[in-house]
């Protein structure tokens, strides 16, 4: 019986009960409508089950997590750990790790403060939310201009921008 069915068939026993004053019209009603509600019930305990379910969001990006992304992304490349320790502080004094970083005096935006933040859309759509996005980014970007994140740590240095 599919939960229409059920449902029909209860509220006819409920209806004729309130107009009867109890009693069902007929013995056969009153077998159905007993069968019904069970399964009735059963059936909406089961929808209250499914629907308590917790709804799992994304977790939250972190400073750690990604730094730990990007700790795995310059292994991939075969860079040594000294080129992480030179990420990390470039990027700790342009955004320190703050996805969402924006400086208003020039427009850059994002962990690596791209100029304009839309560069970042070559690499997805997401960049203005995700940090992963703007990592790889600017991973790219640090390789193609200064060949690694020291020699962008050492620009930085000398220039204040990189």
């Amino acid at each position: 019986m599919d939960s229409y069915s059920v449902l029909r068939s209860t509220a006819v026993a409920v209806i004729a009960s309130s107009v009867i004053g109890g009693a069902s019209a007929t013995p056969a009603m009153a077998e159905q409508s007993t069968a019904s509600q069970g399964v009735h019930v059963s059936t909406w305990k089961m929808r209250v089950a499914v629907n308590t379910r917790k709804i799992r969001r994304a977790p939250v990006p972190t400073k750690t997590t990604s730094k730990a992304y990007a700790f795995r992304l310059v292994s991939r490349r075969a860079w040594p750990s000294t080129q992480f320790q030179c990420l990390d502080s470039l990027w700790t004094r342009e955004s320190n790790w703050n996805h969402r970083a924006y400086n208003a005096g020039s427009g850059a935006y994002g962990i690596p403060q791209a100029l304009p933040g839309s560069k970042m859309g070559y690499v997805a759509e997401d960049w203005r939310f995700n940090p992963q996005t703007q990592i790889r980014w600017g991973l790219r970007y640090i390789k193609g201009r200064y060949g690694s994140p020291c020699g962008a740590w050492g620009h930085f240095r000398s220039h204040n921008w990189y």
